[in-house]
């Protein structure tokens, strides 16, 4: 392609004259398909719409006031159908801020909210004021600022890598770098986890996923427990869908919000690293009956949540309301949202909060072809977008292996986590759901095996994970037989009790040696054999250093050392780090792990499991090891790629027998042992890998990891 240099402007302007007065600025229709306030050459075009509200009003505000010094109604010329728009001419858009007021009936036993005293903020808002400083309540309304996009993408090529060659790393962007030992300039912003993208790409992930960065509002929720000050720290309750979290700015970027997000995503693109948005569309920070209504409830609260027949909201969320996801206009909000994050700030995919939610009807049931979940799926905007569901809600609908996917929708496997969570402790009844996990959960994805009834994808719809934001971290998972969530304030009754956990002797902190020494075996077990299966590997941020929430599994609160990395851990803990990270580049070395590759030259089974004589391949509930091996040829390397996992999570060694290569045509190689050897080394690289003729003893709960080579 011949790269030109060129600026053009166009030889005369577009004329677009004022029709009208209103309040003293000169005004004409706007452009009614184009929600939002977008700025023009001549001013700002205004467009909104409410279905059951009789009339709206546009406030203009001077910045950081509460009083607006202009009121402009919309005549009853400037609406077509539910959708008012106006063209408002002479508008610096950095001199303004703006929101509404909405009029129509109050009658809530009918759900109908409103009330032309309140001011509204635009759902379809680009950037939110009032949020800037992180901590600091606001007493003004929320406003909104017009955003004017100028930043500059050039030929950036949207990533064409199947979400199974992804590993993905799940953090968030204020707990990151917030910690003093960070080292980052500018801690708990998107500035400073673009500091850390050499880290990132030292360890090799090659996806993040952020947790929520649209705009909320961490004090709503402020209280003080034990002489500590307690905020919604993660983040899952949305104000606004459209507008980046502006405390995450290191900087306050008037107009330009989200200037320094796209930074990131840009520098972190540039570095092979995906981005991965976790996004909230079961609810809204507006909450429950006695919520507060700042914006969907004004606009137009029928239409926007699921209600009872008296007018109340349905909480499949947990958290007071739920959206009304498959009414038609919550539909075409969410798609524009999608639509916007995809195009303007290069998403690479997105992962759904309770995404169970947006199959509901109306009246909260369940639908066999929820029109959203369709929708999203083939959208053409999005057709290479990764949609990731997390199957369930707080409503009890439970759909791993069963929610609506249209062969795009991939999901975070629950059933992984518990199943290899419990066998990994020693729960030797997992052993045959543990074998199906490691090998991708074919029965309930398809993928080696038949596609599952035509809704998944294969190796691509299915996410394993062991850790996550929700939950004890890795380190926990073994220095832990119980949630520790006193500081939360309720009496520790919040967050799951199935934990499926083990403090390996010792609950909590301790200098017992023996105790340390298997609880970082126990990491690395957890480490190797989730970057050894079928699937989409995820982990959480710090579980490479061993960072600690001190046994809170529910921190969501703690915007403190709990929740904070501490990055003195990666230099205290430095082999495990090492050791994560040598997997993470053995799992992107090999690629039989993550697909099926044409048959192997040697004649070996494409992927098969077996109990410890690898002559027997029946593995029963109640093994205590098993094998898993993968066999195929690698068309780009020109050889055979055969990689066998063995787990041993009995408390006492067992000898386990190798497959056979193909009739003697070349020797496994030993290349990890979580047990380690007398050198203190758990892996080995190519040069340094030990040969095994036929047997291996492993050692008690350890994890071994060989390499295939043929002659």
């Amino acid at each position: 392609m011949k790269i030109y240099n060129h600026t053009y402007t166009p030889d005369y302007p577009i004329s677009v004259r004022p029709m009208g007065e209103i309040a003293g600025f000169p005004v004409r229709p706007g452009s009614f398909d184009i929600n939002g306030a977008t700025a023009l050459p001549v001013g700002v075009n205004f467009t909104i719409h409410t279905h059951y509200g009789t009339s709206a009003e546009l406030l203009l505000f001077h910045k950081g006031e509460d009083e607006p010094y202009a009121v402009l109604p919309f005549p009853e010329e400037y609406k077509i159908g539910d959708v008012y728009s106006m063209i408002v001419f002479g508008l610096d858009i950095e001199k303004f801020e703006y929101a509404y007021r909405i009029d129509g009936p109050y009658e809530p036993e009918k759900g109908l909210l409103f009330d032309k005293s309140k001011i509204l903020l635009d759902p379809y808002a680009r950037a939110v004021t009032g949020q800037g400083v992180w901590g600091c309540q606001s007493e003004q309304h929320y406003h909104a600022r017009v955003v004017k996009d100028i930043f500059d993408w050039g030929e950036m090529r949207q990533s064409n890598r199947e979400l199974s060659d992804l590993i993905i790393y799940e953090l968030h962007v204020r707990g990151f770098t917030k910690h003093e030992s960070s080292g980052v300039e500018h801690k708990g912003t998107f500035a400073g986890l673009r500091e850390k993208i050499p880290y990132l790409k030292q360890l090799g992930i090659n996806a993040v996923e952020l947790m929520p960065i649209f705009e909320f509002d961490e004090t709503m929720t402020a209280r003080e427990v034990d002489g500590k000050r307690l905020l919604d720290y993660w983040g899952y309750n949305t104000v606004s869908f459209f507008s980046p979290n502006s405390s995450y700015a290191s900087t306050t970027e008037y107009n330009r919000e989200g200037t320094e997000l796209k930074e990131l995503i840009r520098d972190l693109h540039n570095n092979g690293i995906e981005v991965i948005l976790d996004v909230v569309f079961n609810h809204t920070a507006e909450g429950n009956e006695q919520g507060p209504s700042f914006s969907f409830k004004g606009f137009d609260n029928k239409v926007y949540y699921m209600l009872t027949p008296d007018g109340n909201y349905y909480n499949f969320s947990g958290c007071g309301n739920t959206l009304n996801c498959n009414h038609p206009i919550v539909r075409q909000m969410i798609l524009e949202c999608l639509r916007y994050w995809t195009v303007n700030y290069r998403v690479d995919g997105f992962r759904f909060d309770l995404a169970s939610i947006l199959g509901r009807k109306e009246d909260g049931s369940p639908m066999n072809n929820p029109p959203l979940l369709e929708l999203l799926a083939n959208d053409p905007v999005l057709s290479n977008v990764k949609l990731i569901a997390e199957a369930w809600d707080a409503g009890g609908m439970y759909q791993v292996g069963s929610f609506p996917a249209s062969c795009r929708w991939a999901e975070w496997n629950g059933r992984y986590r518990d199943s290899i969570r419990g066998f990994l402790k020693g729960d030797c009844w997992e052993c045959t759901t543990a074998a199906w996990s490691i090998c991708g959960s074919g029965d309930l994805y398809g993928g080696f095996y038949q596609e599952h009834n035509g809704r998944y994808a294969g190796y691509n719809s299915c996410i394993n994970f062991l850790t996550c934001h929700d939950g004890f971290t890795l380190y926990d998972l073994y220095s832990y037989n119980e949630k520790h969530n006193e500081g939360n304030g309720w009496g520790n009754t919040d967050g799951s009790n199935d934990n499926r956990s083990w403090n390996c002797g010792a609950e909590g902190e301790t200098n017992d040696p023996a105790v340390l020494d298997l609880r970082f075996r126990m990491i690395r077990n957890a480490c190797a054999v989730l970057m050894c299966s079928r699937g989409t590997p995820m982990f959480l941020a710090g579980d490479e250093f061993g960072n600690t929430q001190y046994g809170n599994n529910n921190a969501y609160c703690q915007d403190n050392e709990i929740s904070w990395l501490d990055w003195r851990l990666l230099e205290k803990n430095r082999d495990l780090f090492e050791f994560f990270s040598f997997m993470i580049h053995y799992r992107r070395e090999h690629a039989v792990i993550s697909r099926k590759l044409p048959n192997a030259v040697c004649g070996m089974m494409a992927m098969h499991t077996h109990e410890t004589d690898a002559n027997k391949e029946t593995v029963l509930d109640n093994d205590r090891a098993f094998g898993v091996c993968f066999a195929g040829y690698d068309r780009k390397k020109g050889r055979d790629d055969l990689v066998y996992v063995a787990i041993n999570t009995y408390w006492e060694d067992v000898t386990i027998t190798l497959p056979e290569i193909g009739r003697n045509r070349g020797f496994w190689y030993l290349t990890v042992n979580t047990a380690g050897d007398e050198r203190g080394r758990y892996f080995y690289r190519k040069e340094e890998e030990v040969r095994i003729e036929h047997e291996f003893i492993m050692r008690p709960r350890s994890v071994a990891v060989f390499t295939g080579r043929t002659r």
